[in-house]
Order: C-alpha cells, then sequence, then structure tokens
C-alpha cells in the first residue's frame, strides 16, 4: 500500500503510521509540523496545509489510499478556523483523492456527531446526526463526515470512523487535561456520576482504520458507511477517573454539581468569553457538561462483521499501559 496520513504526527495519526510502516507499506505523513518521531521510523514527511488545495493535491499525487485524521479537535474556538481545517480541508482531501486515483479513503471522524445532549447506551451504526451541535466541533466533524460519505463511487471507495476518548502513552489531550484539572481542584462530578461511556486505545483505534482500508473494495458493506469504534467493555466514567487518580497518588474527585447547573453556567460563560472576547476556553461548557453527565458507549459488532476488526489490547491491558506511562513520565 501507498499511503498518505493526514496528520501523521498527531496522537492517533502517528499510531497509523507506525502500524503500516511496520507492516511494509510505504507511508507519507502530511501536517503542518515536522515530527521528529517520524524521522525515526524513516517515514517521509511534507508541511501541507490542508487548507491549500494545491499542496493536497501534490501531496496525494502517488497514493493508493489516504488516511485523513488531521482535524480542528477543541471544543472551543472560532467557527471560521473549524470551518476552513475540518470542513474545507476535508473537501480538497476528498477532490485530491479522486484527481490523483487514490482509490480509497479512511475518514477519521467522531461519536460527537451524534450527540444530541442524550444518553446513548451500546448505540450501533444507526444512530442519527445530532439535529442540534453545542460545539462548532461536532457540527463540522459532521459536515466533513457526511461529505466523506457522499463521495463513496466506483473511482473512489469511502468510510468512516468514529472512535471514542482515545487513550494511551502519549496522549496529549484527554487525560492530561483531566489530570490538569483535578490537580487544581477545579473537577466536579456532573450529574449523578454513573454514566457508562467506551474508550479506545490508540492502538485499537489505529487498528481499527488499517482493517477499515484492507478491505475497502467494490462492494464492501462498510463503503460510505461510518462505524463507531470502541473497547469492547464500557467503563462507568467518574469510578474510572478516580481509579486513575488513586494510581496517581492523586486525591479523587468528590465535588458534585448538577447537569442543570453545569449546563446554565456552560451557558453562561460562552456568552462572556465571546462578548470580551477572553483567552483561552471558558472553564465550562454546554458541551462539556452534557459530555460529563450522559452515557455514551457503543457497540462494535458492526465493525467487526464489516470489516473484520478485532480489538487488539483489552481495557485492562490498555488501563495499565496508560497508567505505566504517566508513572514513568514523573521519574
Amino acid at each position: 500500500m501507498n499511503a498518505v496520513v493526514t496528520g501523521g504526527g498527531g496522537f492517533l495519526g502517528a499510531a497509523i503510521v507506525r502500524q503500516l510502516a511496520a507492516r511494509g507499506d510505504r507511508v507519507l505523513s502530511i501536517s503542518r509540523s515536522h515530527h521528529s518521531e517520524l524521522d525515526e521510523l524513516g517515514v517521509e514527511q511534507q508541511s501541507v496545509d490542508l487548507r491549500d488545495p494545491g499542496a493536497v493535491h501534490g501531496a496525494l499525487r502517488d497514493a493508493d489510499c489516504v488516511f485523513h485524521v488531521a482535524a480542528k479537535t477543541d471544543v472551543w474556538g472560532a467557527r471560521a478556523d473549524f470551518e476552513q481545517t475540518n470542513v474545507v480541508g476535508t473537501k480538497n482531501v476528498i477532490e485530491a483523492a479522486r484527481a490523483a486515483g487514490t482509490g480509497r479513503l479512511v475518514f477519521t471522524s467522531s461519536p460527537s456527531v451524534c450527540f444530541d445532549g442524550k444518553s446513548h447506551v451500546n448505540a450501533s451504526n444507526d444512530l442519527p446526526y445530532a439535529a442540534r451541535f453545542l460545539s462548532p466541533y461536532p457540527e463540522t466533524k459532521a459536515r466533513a463526515e457526511r461529505a466523506v460519505l457522499a463521495a463513496n463511487a466506483g473511482d473512489l471507495l469511502t468510510c468512516a470512523l468514529r472512535p471514542h476518548l482515545i487513550i494511551g502513552p502519549g496522549d496529549p489531550h484527554l487525560v492530561p487535561r483531566l489530570l490538569a484539572k483535578a490537580a487544581a481542584k477545579k473537577l466536579a462530578i456532573v450529574g449523578p456520576g454513573d454514566n457508562e461511556v467506551s474508550l479506545t486505545y490508540v492502538e485499537n483505534a489505529a487498528h481499527a482504520h488499517l482493517c477499515a482500508a484492507d478491505r475497502l473494495e467494490p462492494g464492501a458493506p462498510h463503503a460510505g458507511q461510518a462505524y463507531f469504534i470502541a473497547q469492547l467493555e464500557p467503563v462507568q466514567l467518574w469510578p474510572w477517573i478516580n481509579t486513575l487518580l488513586r494510581r496517581l497518588d492523586l486525591a479523587p474527585v468528590t465535588r458534585r454539581v448538577p447537569l442543570g447547573v453545569a449546563r446554565s453556567a456552560g451557558a453562561l460563560l460562552e456568552v462572556i468569553w465571546r462578548a470580551l472576547r477572553l483567552d483561552g476556553e471558558p472553564p465550562m461548557m454546554r458541551f462539556v457538561a452534557a459530555q460529563l453527565a450522559t452515557s455514551h458507549s457503543y457497540s462494535m459488532e458492526p465493525a467487526r462483521r464489516d470489516f473484520g476488526y478485532r480489538e487488539q489490547v483489552s481495557l485492562a491491558e490498555a488501563n495499565e499501559r496508560l497508567v505505566q506511562s504517566l508513572l514513568a513520565q514523573r521519574s
């Protein structure tokens, strides 16, 4: 396989690159920055702005498969920035892949494209897109996903994967933010605290991308479809967080905030931050409040059935690898 990975230096993108390189595929990583980790793998890199259609066309010239992982993933920020990276950038990738005769496109989406503020337990692929979004991130990812799936045709086969809450060694996003807030005593249990969520170990998420790409051929059941990716076993979010904190010798979270209070506070803070153009993000947002309080877990049966995905690293092993990596950072 001659593969191009957009965002190949990121957390998930780098895992996909590692797995492709390990099995002998030719890999080109395109991103805005150069990454020394990929140099050590002998992986070719190009600095490409996905908003530049000419640059994207040039990068995809020799590819027979593209993994489009790059995105603006923050919860807070200017809508135009999300629009340019997530929507315009994705359309440029689609057009470049089709022009280059790439053949296959696997898009990294997000379960948040379906998140409507309500609990979803063991949800499957028939979960509809949300009718209303609380953040420009899920809104623009939904638009990008729709474009990718609509592009599925004879000359370009596409699918979308929605990994949920990716964890693992080297995570620069989810767990570091949780630990920083917990250490600063700024973390509170939102809602009853019994919500069930799915996590995804990063190497499992990467493996799912390779499985989907390898089996993406004419008539494949996953062509033109989107799939949730997660561990087979969900967790109860707050007990999972508190177990992680205890393993790291940090105080567990005990303070509680009703969901209605957190959501109202988030709405007010969002207005204040926008009106005053304050730096950073509000300490609470409506989207975050709903995510922290509701259940969102997903069935792996469709991915297992349609493109042969099998979990490579169990939840117990994933948790242990995560803890050991965090402890090693302290030593």
